[in-house]
């Protein structure tokens, strides 16, 4: 999922763009003595609430040999926990007509509750009942069980998914060995073997704590009660020790990497990335720009020449995956039968070198404010889920320990010219210092 930030409607600074009405999302945010931070925020358009925890811990805190475990605990979190026998949690949801996720990254590990406002308390027992008492139930049976769900995700999604271990490969590539970044989410497999209990015993006290966390409590609520039942469910919790942040060396691409690996595809495709500036640096929302220039949408310019003018390529993309510690950007891309990946990258190269040389236009520039103001504006329409309000509040707590860091953030859009968006293109996706990753179908010469 991409961060909250991206998200948001960008309005330019130029004279062809009003600014933007002012976003208000009131809250109320306060800290509770075990180190939880907790944000509180009505809207009461439908009778549904969300509660919704963020851990500040991904795959970033593991180390080499011991990969994986952030991506398996998010599926030892719904097994059961001291009050809550294992199938209940979601037995108890459905039944209340509410229904829950979660989902694991490299920065953080988060879990959402939709449920009808009627049965908050609900919610609110269940969700920090898995946070106080997840190890009174959690066995070694249950670790293996579950580390056996994580192996079996993992040949699904890409060891058998088509171009999957690309999504690997690139990680490697672009971060050395040791790097928080290098290794995948979900692990590798002989890492998930090696894990012993009381490794996962020790990683959940460690970064499982309600000091290392921050929760929502958004839409048909009254505060002064929601913050009551907070209090209630849990206020009992443990604290943990507190947790040194993250540091790393800075990291940076000396030359041009290439790889070719195959796969069980019928075409090939093209990765090209580089590294860029971590989310919410300088030059990050330029390149959100930069990526929607290139590939977003079919009137992009990528699109127009590869896929319908020269119709070289069955599709293209471009993304800037903004991440806490150090972003990258990719431009991915699959030839037409007939067609081979050298014909693509020469296409990509030159666009690329032409926004480098000359600024957008202002019709380009007008597209990209479109097409990302609506994606705000849809999502905002959501309290819950993935990317909802309650996401976003979450996400901006955790980024910059400010929940109403909206109207900074459009800010950073404000702020851009069509040359600062060029300038992103020059500094940061040199020709001469990044990853080539191409996959080729097996048995093709």
């Amino acid at each position: 999922m991409k961060p909250a930030a991206a998200l948001l409607v960008l309005a330019l600074a130029t004279p062809a763009f009003a600014q933007t009405a002012k976003i208000e999302v009131p809250y109320t945010q306060f800290t509770l003595p075990n180190g939880l931070r907790v944000i509180l925020h009505e809207d009461h358009r439908v009778p549904m609430v969300t509660v919704n925890v963020w851990y500040h811990v991904g795959s970033a805190r593991e180390r080499t040999g011991r990969t994986g475990f952030a991506h398996l605990f998010e599926h030892l979190m719904f097994m059961g926990s001291g009050h809550v026998k294992p199938g209940q949690f979601d037995e108890w949801l459905e039944a209340a007509g509410g229904d829950n996720n979660g989902s694991t990254e490299n920065d953080r590990t988060n879990y959402w509750i939709n449920i009808p406002s009627s049965s908050l308390e609900l919610a609110l027992f269940l969700e920090s009942d898995r946070m106080g008492y997840l190890l009174d139930t959690m066995t070694p049976q249950t670790v293996d069980a579950q580390r056996d769900v994580v192996k079996n995700e993992r040949r699904q999604s890409y060891e058998n998914r088509p171009y999957g271990m690309a999504d690997i490969a690139l990680g490697e590539m672009l971060y050395p060995e040791g790097h928080p970044y290098h290794w995948p989410v979900i692990g590798y497999m002989p890492d998930l073997t090696a894990a012993s209990y009381d490794d996962v015993v020790a990683y959940f006290k460690t970064y499982y704590a309600p000091s290392n966390a921050s929760l929502v409590v958004a839409g048909d609520l009254d505060t002064a009660k929601a913050r009551a039942l907070v209090e209630k469910w849990f206020g009992d919790v443990k604290a943990g020790a507190p947790v040194d942040p993250i540091t790393v060396p800075g990291v940076a691409l000396h030359g041009v990497q290439q790889k070719t690996m195959t796969d069980k595809v019928q075409l090939p495709r093209l990765s090209l990335a580089w590294l860029t500036p971590p989310h919410l640096a300088p030059a990050d929302a330029a390149l959100d720009i930069v990526s929607d220039i290139l590939a977003g949408g079919k009137n992009s310019r990528l699109y127009k020449r590869l896929v319908y003018d020269m119709q070289i390529a069955q599709d293209v993309s471009a993304a800037q995956n903004s991440q806490a510690l150090s972003s990258h950007f990719l431009i991915e891309a699959t030839p037409r039968p007939g067609h081979t990946v050298d014909e693509l990258k020469k296409v990509i190269d030159e666009e690329i070198a032409k926004l480098q040389r000359e600024s957008p236009s202002q019709h380009e520039m007008e597209r990209s404010f479109n097409q990302i103001e609506a994606s705000f504006y849809n999502r905002m329409e959501r309290t819950g889920g993935f990317g909802g309000k309650a996401d976003q509040l979450n996400a901006y707590i955790t980024q910059t320990g400010d929940p109403d860091w909206f109207n900074e953030d459009l800010g950073r859009y404000r702020a851009l010219s069509a040359s600062d968006v060029q300038a992103a293109a020059a500094q940061f996706l040199p020709k001469d210092r990044r990853v080539e990753l191409t996959v080729m179908p097996e048995g093709s010469k």
